[in-house]
């Protein structure tokens, strides 16, 4: 790890051990509250006494966890050896599940723990400039499948069940989609604890610096996304004003795109976590428990609803149980749209692979089906139900990957001529 990760680390830890101790100090003070009440005045007296003490024990009980935290962070960066955290698999998984949780919270207490939206070859960040380019894809075609990972995941996660399936934890959607139609596989990897809607706004400006600075004339671009993955390709392409005239060049080399198992309508879980920390805020003795599920991320709490413009989060309560605004954001017009959902149940038609979904999320939100005229406008030959998977094995099945490649093969119109607003570099 690098000093400036370790130092990092220090501070999240400082910031969470105080954040926890009070919750534990407001669990006790809520719960001797409640007893002091039903003891009356007579107990007041006590009430004083027992109030100064324990408020004086919980101060020092966080002062010495920051102490602590601070002193192993110190001790920590003279040992550290110059490496990136996300050198390893392992410490990437650390760095997904840390930012998915609390992303937000790394941008603004340990930067150098949260990740920007990069693309990612071999795990390392490759900027979208000409020589990085050439270097880092010899091979590259004019055709890219653009792949963007769900939450608390990273662009290994494409790989989750290559070993099961292949017996190489190297092949993924991408090299197959590489060594069969011709499309050069870019990775992305980006914070999944910030709102989708900024993520959506940093996908829109990497992937117009990347088609202006790829190695060759830019001919179409697909965009798959897994989970939450689809949501932040949606938004980009909504913030790009996709199908308008003031869109961004980029936006018209879209031809396809594919979300796996994305939570259009939102998920049922984020949902259900929501309602609870409300049910929970109502009385005293629960109250700070419910302080510590709402320090989930804005991310996560994104997916409550699919929100994927800012508007729709900028000055409002998102803790609040009375839901605000919520902007429908159509398919982007000039391109063809899928979709692959899975279910638990082997009948993906029937009412318990409504009920159970993936695991995560149902088939309606998966294919936007709001039952009113603001739903997805997904044909019905776009969809496809998978029955006896779940949500992650979306991102890497044999038989997901079968459809898909006969979606993308099946092109009549042919390879799109690169455009006048995609310069040949190099």
């Amino acid at each position: 790890m690098r000093a400036d990760e370790i130092e990092g680390v220090g501070r999240l830890a400082r910031v969470t051990l105080r954040g926890s101790t009070d919750r534990i100090h407001e669990v006790h003070q809520g719960i001797a509250d409640r007893a002091f009440r039903a003891v009356g005045p007579a107990g007041r007296p006590v009430q004083v006494v027992h109030d100064a003490l324990s408020g004086l024990t919980y101060a020092g009980v966080r002062t010495a966890l920051g102490v602590g935290a601070r002193a192993a962070g110190g001790v920590a960066s003279l040992r550290a050896d110059g490496r990136d955290l996300d050198t390893t698999r392992p410490g990437r998984v650390t760095l997904a599940i840390l930012n998915g949780a609390h992303g937000d919270l790394l941008q603004r207490e340990a930067p150098a723990l949260a990740l920007g939206m990069t693309m990612r070859v071999a795990g390392r960040a490759v900027p979208p400039e000409p020589d990085a380019l050439r270097e880092s894809f010899p091979g590259a075609t004019g055709r890219l499948a653009v792949f963007l990972h769900g939450l608390t995941e990273t662009e290994d996660s494409w790989g989750y069940g290559a070993e099961k399936h292949h017996g190489d934890r190297t092949v993924t959607y991408g090299s197959r989609l590489r060594e069969d139609l011709g499309l050069t596989p870019v990775h992305l990897r980006y914070n999944t604890g910030l709102h989708i809607s900024d993520n959506g706004r940093a996908l829109d400006d990497l992937l117009d610096a990347l088609v202006t600075a790829w190695p060759v004339p830019v001919q179409d671009v697909v965009l798959i996304g897994h989970s939450m993955g689809g949501l932040v390709a949606r938004s980009a392409l909504h913030q790009a004003g996709g199908g308008t005239a003031q869109a961004r060049g980029w936006t018209s080399l879209v031809r396809d795109t594919v979300t796996l198992g994305s939570p259009h309508l939102g998920a049922p879980l984020e949902r259900g976590v929501h309602r609870l920390a409300a049910q929970l805020a109502r009385l005293p003795e629960t109250r700070p428990l419910a302080r510590l599920l709402t320090l989930r991320s804005v991310g996560i709490k994104d997916l409550r609803r699919g929100t994927l413009v800012e508007a729709d989060w900028t000055g409002r309560d998102l803790d609040a149980l009375t839901p605000g605004d919520h902007t429908h954001v159509p398919l982007h017009d000039g391109a063809r749209h899928f979709v692959v959902l899975a279910t638990l149940s082997r009948n993906p038609e029937g009412r318990v692979a409504d009920l159970l979904g993936d695991l995560l999320v149902p088939p309606r939100s998966a294919i936007g089906d709001t039952g009113g005229d603001d739903r997805l406008a997904f044909p019905p030959d776009h969809v496809h139900r998978i029955g006896g998977l779940n949500h992650f094995d979306l991102l890497d099945h044999p038989v997901v990957y079968a459809r898909i490649k006969g979606w993308l093969e099946d092109r009549p119109e042919g390879a799109r001529p690169a455009g006048p607003e995609v310069p040949v570099t190099g």
